[in-house]
C-alpha cells in the first residue's frame, strides 16, 4: 500500500468513530474528513468541493423545499389519514403500512422522491398518534432501500449489473427478475423492524417538530370565539358609510371589536371583482356594501346594528372562526413578559390598534378569559393576549421580545395559511414529479428543481425565504462533503485493492465463500460511497471472477447490487438516510445501532435466496 492510500483509510476510520461517538455534528466531522483530505494532498481543492455541485446533493436540496410543500398544503395531513384509516391507531400496524407502501412505491419510482413525499406524511401521523416521529423515520428509509431491489429500475444498481452483463455478452436483467429476491428482502426486512428493530430504534422528543403546536384555529376554539362572531352588511342607507372606525368609537359605546372589514374591489358592474379581507385599523373608512367580522355579545351587535342601519349577514357556525384566518390575516396568542411596558396599561393607553396595526381580540388571564371591555382592563405579567391582524404586523410585533413572547411560530403560521387549500396542486406537482422520475423524461435532479420551483411560484410555498428555511443544510453539507472520500478511495487505489485481495484470499473457498466476500465488502463500501459507484467498481470485477472459477456470473453481480442497496448503517449511505437524519432527530449511532443488525441477518438470508433463485 502507497501512503496516500494508508493516510486516506486512516482519515476514514477516524471519520467513522468520529461519527459513531456523535459529540461533535456530523455535517462538521465531514468538513474535517475534507479539509483533512485536502491538506495531505490526497484530492485537489477542485475534487474537494465537487461535492457541492453534485446532482445527488442539489437533489436532496429540492427534495426538502417539495416536502415543504407537500406539508404546508395540507396534503401531508390528507394522504395520513387514508393511511391512519388503514393502520388504526396501533404503532405496529402503522409500522407495517409505512414500510410496506414505501416499499412498494419504490420499486416503481425513485426511492428518494418516494421518501420525500411520505416523510411529512409519516412526521403527520405520528404527530398526531403523539408518537416520537423516530419511531417511523429510520423504518421508511429503509424501505425504501429494500423496495428498490424489486424491480430493473428501482435502484441504480440493478441498472448498473445488467449492462455489465451485456458488456461481457451474457443475457441482461429483465423489468422483473430481482422481483423473488426483492421480495424476500423486503419481508425479511419488515419482520426485522417490527421485532427486535422497533425496540432499537429510538424515541426522541424531536424539537420543532410542532407536537406542541396550537393552530390559529384551535386557538380561537380555545378562547370560545365561535359564538361571540357575527358580520354585518353595510347598508345604502347606513348612517356609518363615509365614517372612520375611529370617528364610530364602536369599542367605547357598543362594546365591540371591529375584526376586519371585507371588500369587493374593482369595477361595479365589472365581471372581475375579487373580494379583498383586511383587518380592521382606527382610520379605516367604511364603504356601502363592506361586510363587517364583529366580535362581542350577541345583543350589543343587535344594537350596533339597529342603530347604524347594518343588515346581519348568515355566516355557518364552522365557518366562523376559519374566517379569522387567511392568506392575509392571521391570529396568534403572545405573552406579557416579565418588563414589559404594557403591564399596568389598558389596551387603549397603549394606542395598540393605531401603534401595532393589530386588534386585541381576548385576554387569557390565569386560565379566566376575558372577551368583553378589554380597553378598561389593565394587562398584568403573564397575560395571554389573544391578537389578530395582518400576517405582518404579526411578525413585526413578535420581533418587540422586550414586551411581549410569542406562544407559536409566527412563521409557520403564515406559511400554513398561506397554502391553505392548494394541497391539489401540490398534489399534481407531486404526481408530476414522480412521472418524470420514472420514466426518465429529464434527470432526477431536474425533475425535482423543476417541481420545487413550482411548489414555490404556485404558492405551496409562501416565499423564498421560506423555501430555503425548509431546507436541512445539515443534511446537505453531510452527503456534499463526504463525496470527495470515494474520489480519494479509487484515487489511491484503495478500492482496487479490496477488491483484488478479495478474489485472491476467497477463491478457493468455493463460489459461496467469494460471493459473501463480494457481499460484505460492497455492503461495507457502499455506506460511505455512492451505491452506484460501489455497483460500477465491483460488478466488473465480480463477472471476472466467476468467469476464473467457471461459474455462473447471475449469483455474483446480483450479490453486488443486492449489498449496494442496502445502505443502513451510515445516515450518508443514500440520500434518502440523510433526508430522515434531522427530521427524527437521529444520531449517527442510531444507524449503525439499528442498521447493522439489519444488514447481517439481510445477508444471511440472501446467501441462502440468490443462489436458490439464480444457481452457481
Amino acid at each position: 500500500m502507497n501512503q496516500p492510500m494508508i493516510m486516506t483509510f486512516v482519515i476514514l476510520a477516524v471519520t467513522t468513530l468520529f461519527f459513531i461517538n456523535g459529540k461533535f455534528r456530523t455535517d462538521a466531522v465531514a468538513v474535517g474528513s475534507m479539509l483533512t483530505l485536502v491538506l495531505f494532498g490526497i484530492i485537489t481543492p477542485t475534487e474537494a468541493l465537487s461535492g457541492f455541485s453534485n446532482s445527488i446533493v442539489i437533489m436532496i436540496a429540492g427534495l426538502f423545499v417539495v416536502g415543504a410543500g407537500i406539508f404546508r398544503t395540507g396534503l401531508a395531513k390528507l394522504i395520513g389519514k387514508q393511511l391512519l384509516k388503514l393502520a388504526g391507531k396501533n404503532e405496529t400496524k402503522l409500522l407495517i403500512v409505512v414500510m410496506l407502501v414505501v416499499g412498494i412505491f419504490s420499486g416503481f419510482m425513485s426511492n428518494t422522491g418516494t421518501v420525500a413525499v411520505l416523510l411529512p406524511v409519516v412526521l403527520s401521523l405520528a404527530l398526531e398518534m403523539k408518537v416520537s416521529p423516530s419511531k417511523f423515520l429510520i423504518p421508511l428509509a429503509y424501505a425504501s432501500s429494500l423496495g428498490g431491489v424489486l424491480t430493473l429500475i428501482g435502484t441504480p444498481p440493478n441498472l448498473v449489473v445488467s449492462q455489465t452483463l451485456k458488456d461481457y455478452n451474457y443475457e441482461g436483467l429483465a423489468f422483473f427478475d430481482f422481483t423473488i429476491i426483492g421480495l424476500v428482502a423486503l419481508i425479511t426486512g419488515l419482520l426485522f423492524m417490527v421485532t427486535v428493530g422497533k425496540r432499537l430504534l429510538p424515541d426522541y422528543k424531536v424539537t420543532g417538530s410542532g407536537k406542541d403546536h396550537i393552530s390559529p384555529e384551535q386557538l380561537a376554539g380555545y378562547y370560545k370565539l365561535q359564538d361571540e362572531l357575527f358580520c354585518v352588511r353595510v347598508l345604502p342607507e347606513s348612517s356609518i358609510v363615509g365614517k372612520t372606525l375611529a370617528q364610530l368609537k364602536v369599542r367605547e359605546r357598543y362594546h365591540l371589536t371591529v375584526v376586519e372589514i371585507d371588500r369587493r374591489e374593482g369595477e361595479r358592474f365589472s365581471l372581475i371583482q375579487q373580494m379583498r379581507r383586511r383587518s380592521a385599523a382606527s382610520k379605516s373608512e367604511f364603504h356601502v356594501d363592506d361586510i363587517l367580522f364583529l366580535l362581542g355579545k350577541k345583543g350589543q351587535v343587535h344594537q350596533f346594528a339597529d342603530e347604524n342601519g347594518l343588515a346581519f349577514e348568515a355566516v355557518k357556525p364552522t365557518d366562523r372562526t376559519n374566517r379569522l384566518v387567511s392568506k392575509e390575516l392571521g391570529l396568534t396568542e403572545i405573552i406579557i413578559s416579565a418588563h414589559s411596558d404594557f403591564i399596568n396599561r389598558t389596551v387603549a393607553e397603549l394606542n395598540f390598534r393605531e401603534i401595532y396595526q393589530l386588534n386585541v381580540l381576548a385576554i387569557n388571564r390565569r386560565g379566566k378569559y376575558i372577551r368583553g371591555d378589554l380597553i378598561h382592563e389593565k394587562l398584568r405579567f403573564g397575560d395571554a393576549l389573544l391578537v389578530h391582524g395582518e400576517w405582518r404586523q404579526i411578525e413585526l410585533l413578535g420581533n418587540d421580545s422586550s414586551n411581549v413572547i410569542l406562544t407559536n411560530s409566527i412563521e409557520d403560521d403564515a406559511s400554513n395559511a398561506f397554502a391553505k387549500g392548494k394541497a391539489p396542486i401540490a398534489l399534481a406537482i407531486m404526481v408530476f414529479m414522480l412521472i418524470l422520475m420514472t420514466f426518465n423524461i429529464v434527470s432526477s435532479v431536474i425533475a425535482v428543481m423543476i417541481s420545487a420551483f413550482l411548489m414555490l411560484v404556485t404558492g405551496c410555498l409562501r416565499n423564498m425565504d421560506e423555501a430555503y428555511r425548509n431546507i436541512n443544510w445539515e443534511s446537505v453539507v453531510l452527503i456534499a462533503a463526504m463525496l470527495p472520500m470515494a474520489t480519494a478511495l479509487e484515487k489511491t487505489g484503495g478500492v482496487e485493492l479490496i477488491s483484488n485481495s478479495l478474489v485472491t484470499s476467497l477463491g478457493g473457498f468455493g463460489p459461496t465463500a467469494v460471493m459473501a466476500g463480494f457481499y460484505i465488502v460492497t455492503m461495507i463500501l457502499s455506506q460511505f460511497i455512492s451505491n452506484t459507484a460501489t455497483a460500477v467498481i465491483f460488478a466488473p470485477i465480480a463477472i471476472t471472477a466467476s468467469v476464473s472459477m467457471g461459474v455462473s456470473p447471475y449469483p455474483l453481480l446480483l450479490s453486488v447490487s443486492v449489498a449496494a442497496s442496502m445502505a443502513f448503517a451510515t445516515p450518508v449511505a443514500s440520500p434518502t438516510n440523510a433526508l430522515v437524519l434531522t427530521a427524527g432527530g437521529y444520531q449517527f449511532k442510531d444507524f449503525v445501532k439499528v442498521g447493522v443488525p439489519l444488514q447481517v441477518v439481510i445477508m444471511i438470508v440472501m446467501m441462502f435466496t440468490i443462489p436458490l433463485v439464480y444457481p452457481f
